[in-house]
Order: structure tokens, then sequence, then C-alpha cells
């Protein structure tokens, strides 16, 4: 450190702010620590507000993970609750701020910490003032929310996102009947669309009407005091309470003010460092524009634990320790609906189009969580996004997951892993998991889209998507061969497909065209493996014509089948 630092203000608390001071306190005992947080709580835990509402969560006190109390006494940090910053004064390194009782003071900073977070996008609509239309962001938020869950039968929600599902699924298990309007034609807008469809499907089935591709234009009152929520179709939704999740953006009044620079979409721009474009300012969590850890371009990522990470970077920065350098977000998430939960991490294949980037694959393929002799097995479909360049091949660039609960959060955490240290497909290959048939199998899902990753590289697979058949369809003649057993296809097949078990197959390839340049060949089995030996035996035998369908008959009827 080139300079003795005596005091550090931090705005906000929550993750960002909390980790900061906490780290701080552990890394120094000499430095004042003085929090401001205009709410009454400095550390809670906002991702289980829904679950309160829906009464997963008890006890409202479970919420409060930092108490002003634990702060000040075990931390020694001045907490000053229901006190807002309201200026920035960067000159005299000074900020005021403005308490309860609206009196205004001044203190000194040495390093400033801006932890402001992000607040709920409120769209200019009329009507939107009402009482009974809500956002979500503090426990005071949810506290009302939670009045109107106990006293009403219908909710609307604008917004598909993470905070709309999830209070969507917590309130339903309350009694509540749901709808919710999405402007998007997917719920989830982060992940890919095809994989949102078991997503989309368990909500439906629990009774949570989904309105995609609707635009809410304006609340009115009736005179029951419910509210009427118009869409642009000309529907118009009756509701007892509204809860508004369009999305967030950053709280940088502050720092606008004070002349710190902001990105295009808000966020405060900083460096690996979290350090603003003045040395003694930091910012961490919601507020700040970060760098994509994959695509290395600027990016914002409200999610709690990169603002955990953030804080603890900048604190380490300040004091000269290391790790002092921000690696990057890569989005890593995870939402748990009725019966089915959604992951990903990296990047998306939509975030890759609109960057232009297509030196990629993808693969998909279904697995059990665990062995499936072991009773209990649930099914997830995992699709990998790998590079293709020559300069990078096979570095991992993303991955989702959909399934049944079990199992996915840990084989989105390996891949995530993954991600960090610059892994590819060959290294997924090589990865050494733990097993055991309860948790997984010999061959996990994760070493196994390693495998068909790698295949697909060395050339040993060649595959085919359904999206890329259904575009070229009306140039391009498409010849299905299900290679399952006759009881299989009999469950359900594509139209117009041969049925060659796979054992049969040798002994029938007369009845194929071979390497006819107007058709191609198409064999698929449930999840791509028995696919994967047929084009192995036509490519042996002289057929050039023919890829095996990225995984299977089963990931077709999961995903893509009810987007047609």
């Amino acid at each position: 450190m080139s300079k003795i630092i005596n005091k550090v203000i931090i705005v906000g608390g929550v993750a960002g702010g909390a980790s900061s001071a906490t780290r701080l306190r552990r890394i120094s005992e000499q430095v004042k620590i003085i929090m401001f947080e205009k709410g009454k709580n400095p550390s809670f835990a906002n991702c289980g507000m829904p679950y309160f509402l829906g009464g997963q969560i008890q006890q409202r006190d479970a919420l409060i993970v930092t108490s002003v109390n634990t702060l000040n006494k075990r931390y020694n940090v001045d907490v000053r609750i229901e006190t807002e910053v309201v200026k920035i004064d960067r000159e005299n390194k000074q900020v005021i701020c403005r308490d309860k009782n609206n009196k205004e003071y001044v203190e000194s900073y040495d390093k400033l910490i801006l932890s402001t977070g992000a607040e709920p996008i409120v769209p200019p609509l009329e009507g939107i003032h009402h009482p009974k239309i809500l956002t979500l962001r503090t426990l005071e938020d949810m506290d009302r929310i939670k009045e109107l869950v106990d006293s009403s039968k219908r909710c609307c929600i604008i917004g598909g996102g993470f905070i709309g599902l999830e209070v969507a699924e917590a309130i339903t298990h309350k009694g509540i009947k749901v709808d919710l309007v999405e402007l998007l034609d997917q719920i989830m807008p982060p992940m890919d669309k095809e994989m949102t469809a078991p997503l989309h499907k368990d909500f439906e089935k629990q009774g949570v009407n989904l309105l995609l591709k609707e635009k809410c234009v304006k609340f009115s009152e009736n005179q029951d005091g419910s509210v009427n929520v118009h869409l642009d179709s000309g529907k118009v939704i009756r509701t007892d309470f509204v809860v508004l999740s369009v999305g967030v953006k950053p709280e940088n009044k502050l720092a606008i003010d004070s002349g710190l620079t902001v990105g295009q979409r808000g966020g405060i721009v900083v460096n690996e460092h979290m350090q603003t474009n003045d040395p003694d300012i930091y910012a961490v969590g919601d507020n700040s524009e970060i760098e994509d850890y994959v695509l290395k371009t600027r990016t914002q990522i409200p999610l709690a634990g990169i603002a955990n990470r953030a804080g603890r970077i900048s604190v380490n920065h300040m004091m000269g320790v290391k790790p002092d350098s921000f690696r990057g977000g890569q989005g890593t998430s995870i939402l748990k609906g009725f019966d089915i939960t959604i992951a990903g991490t990296g990047v998306s294949e939509k975030q890759l189009i609109r960057a232009g980037y297509k030196n990629y694959e993808k693969v998909y393929s279904p697995f059990n969580d665990h062995a499936g002799y072991y009773p209990g097995a649930k099914r997830m479909v995992i699709k990998l996004i790998f590079d293709t360049s020559k300069e990078r091949e096979g570095k991992i660039l993303g991955a989702q997951i959909v399934g049944e609960h079990e199992g996915i959060a840990n084989r989105i955490n390996a891949i995530a892993m993954a991600i960090q240290a610059g892994m590819t497909v060959y290294d997924l290959e090589e990865s050494e998991l733990a097993y055991s048939p309860q948790y997984g199998s010999a061959k996990d899902p994760v070493n196994m889209v390693g495998f068909i990753g790698a295949g697909v590289l060395r050339g040993d697979q060649r595959f085919i998507h359904y999206t890329d058949i259904q575009k070229n369809k009306d140039t391009t003649k498409y010849l299905f061969v299900d290679v399952r057993t006759p009881k299989e296809f009999g469950t359900g097949h594509f139209d117009g497909a041969m049925s060659v078990p796979l054992e049969e197959l040798r002994d029938r390839l007369a009845e194929l065209p071979k390497n006819d340049p107007n058709t191609v060949i198409v064999p698929y089995c449930k999840i791509g493996m028995r696919g994967y030996l047929a084009l192995r035996v036509l490519r042996e035998n002289g057929f050039d014509n023919c890829y095996n369908l990225s995984g299977g008959y089963e990931t077709y009827e999961k995903l893509f089948k009810s987007n047609l």
C-alpha cells in the first residue's frame, strides 16, 4: 500500500457491502469502517424472499444473514441504517449523508466502496403506482406482498425471469392462481429457448397461465379494489395484485452525479480490481459493469455470488492483499421450478449469435442423474457449447441443463469450474468425478458430453441438429432411420421414418439410398448412442450422406416438439 488507510466508507449492504465490510475487518483491526444502508437491514438473503412469500421459509428472521448488532459487535463495523448517502465530494474525499430525520452531515473517507445494487425497473405506464402493484427488492417489499398473498386468490406477475418465476412457483403452493406475462416468446430469457421448453410445460402443468409475446400497456382499478392488467393484444387480466419483475437497472445516481464513468446500460465501469475511474472509489455487485469471462466483453450480471467475490477483491486490492483481481463473471445460475430445474453457466448460444461468434459447436444429450439400475433415477438434458477454432479447439464456452431436480446443480458446477480453468471437451473426457450408484454413473454425464464433443472434433461423431433440419427441410430431403426397437418406435417417431432396429441394420443396408446427392440419412435412437453406432455402421459401409441426430428422439420431444 502506498498510503495508510484509516477509514473506509461502504455505501450499501447486502452481498457486496457486507462481504466488503467483514473481509476488511479480518484483514485489519485498525481501519475504521462505516457502512451506510438506506434500508433497515444491511445484510439479508434477498434470494430467499420468494420462498417466504410461499411459506417454504416460515420465519422472517431466517432471512437476516448478518444483523446490525452482529456487524457492530463481532466485526466492529459502524452500521448506520436508514441513512442515505446523497452526494460524493471526490475532491475533498467526503460523502454527504441524510438520516431518517432528514438531517444531513458529512463523513470523510480514505477509500469508498459503492455497493448500491440494482433497482427494479418500473416502466412509466398508466396506473402503475397503484398500491397493489409491487416490486420485490427489500424485506419491506416482501412484507407488503406477503400481506396480499395471505388475503388474495389471484396474482399477475409481469416478467418471466428469475424473480418472476420464483415468485410464481412459491405462491402457487399457497393456492394463488398466477397469470404470468412475458414480452418475449420464452420464459427464462437468459437461457436458450429450446432449453426452457420443459420448464414451460412444468409451470403450465401446475396451473400457471403463461402469456408469452404479450406486452403490458396500462393498469386500471375495479370498484372492488382489484386491478386490471391491460395487454397490447387487447386481453385484460383481472387480478388481486401485481408483482413487477421486468428486470433491474444499476442504482448509479451517486456515481453519475460525482462524475464516475458508467457504461451504455448504466453499470459503473470498473477495472479488474473493482476500481472506478477514481482510484479511491470502488464499485461492487449489481451496480457495476464487469468483464464477461468467456467473451471478454463488458457485461452486467446481477448475481449474489459475483457481488460477494467483487466485495472481497475490492478490499484485497485496497489493502494490498492477494488475490486482488477479478477474473470476470460467467453467469452461473440455477432455478427451481415445480418438478423441473434449469441451470446455466458461461455463454448461451443466443449470446454467441448476438456477438457474431461463429466458431462453435453444440451437443445435446439426455442422461440419468445416477445409475439407471439404482431406483429413483431422474432425467436431465445437457447442452454443451464449445469452441471449434484452431486456436481454442474444444474450449468450453457454456452449458445449460434442464430436467428433474436431482443432480443438476453438481453437474453445472463441475462445468462452471471447467470454464474457469480454461478446460476443453477433451479435459471433460478425462475428468475424474465421484461415483456411487446413488449419485452418478461410472461415466458421469459431464464425462459423456465431453466424449460426444471430443468425438465431433475428432470427426468420429457426425451430428445434425433438429433445428438445422427444420431450417433446410424445403431444400433437402431427410430420411429418418429409427434404429430403436419396434416397441420404442411404436411409442412415437418422426413422420415418414423407417424402422430399422440397430441389430438389423447391417442386413438391411440395401434398403437405404447410398450416397444419394438428394437425400441425407439421419439415423436416430432415444438419446443418440445407438444412433452413433448406426452412423459408424453406415460410414464403415461406404455411406457418406448420413448424420446422427443430436440428442436423439428424447431431446427432440423434450426441447423442440413443443416449440414447432
